[in-house]
């Protein structure tokens, strides 16, 4: 017995979903976590532990898992060619996590920037250097953020979106002349005790 195509789009709009907040939920997890961490010899010969997040070596991962997940609320209020374009927002999202997830995993600067920081030393420098798992979950995350938007790309046409009554009035709706549509009609109206625009 084969599923009906309104039953296989559900599933793909629920597919959608499930990867959009499983990645925002790894990648905005994970961003709050050590990346990386060193120690940086301070003015007096002694050694400090430095380490940094995720969101202060990039901020990058953070903020294109939220537009990933406002890119699948928004395939809800639009349709056509609008939620291809959503589709195409929310797959580069997850392409623009997991870069920036790639970057974090590798990245120094941001450790010396945090230790010219606790030192007050803008000539700092972390050494030993190590990074953490974390920038490794949240290229997962961006991965399934890209799978949701190219979802999106592929089966988005055939989804369910909000009911008509929720578009904006047409024009030819809007320019529709009304029974009482001159000033003066209305005042006499109202005069009248009536309600004119019932």
């Amino acid at each position: 017995m084969s599923s009906s195509p309104s039953n296989n789009s559900r599933r793909s709009l629920a597919l959608m979903l499930l990867l959009t907040v499983l990645g925002a939920v790894l990648v905005l997890t994970s961003v709050g976590r050590t990346w990386a961490e060193g120690v940086v010899a301070g003015a007096t010969g002694g050694r400090t532990a430095v380490s940094a997040t995720g969101s202060r070596l990039t901020g990058l991962p953070g903020g294109l898992a939220l537009v990933a997940m406002a890119a699948a609320v928004a395939v809800f209020a639009v349709r056509g060619h609008a939620r291809t374009a959503v589709g195409a927002l929310a797959a580069l999202a997850g392409l623009g996590v997991v870069a920036g997830a790639l970057i974090g995993a590798t990245d120094t600067a941001g450790l010396d920037a945090e230790a010219a920081g606790r030192l007050a030393l803008a000539g700092a420098h972390a050494e030993q250097v190590g990074h953490t798992f974390w920038p490794w979950v949240a290229l997962a995350g961006g991965v399934l953020l890209a799978a949701a938007g190219l979802l999106t790309l592929r089966s988005g046409r055939g989804w369910p979106a909000m009911g008509a009554r929720y578009d904006a009035p047409t024009r030819k709706a809007a320019a529709a002349p009304r029974p009482t549509d001159s000033a003066a009609e209305l005042w006499k109206a109202l005069d009248r005790g009536e309600d004119p625009t019932g």
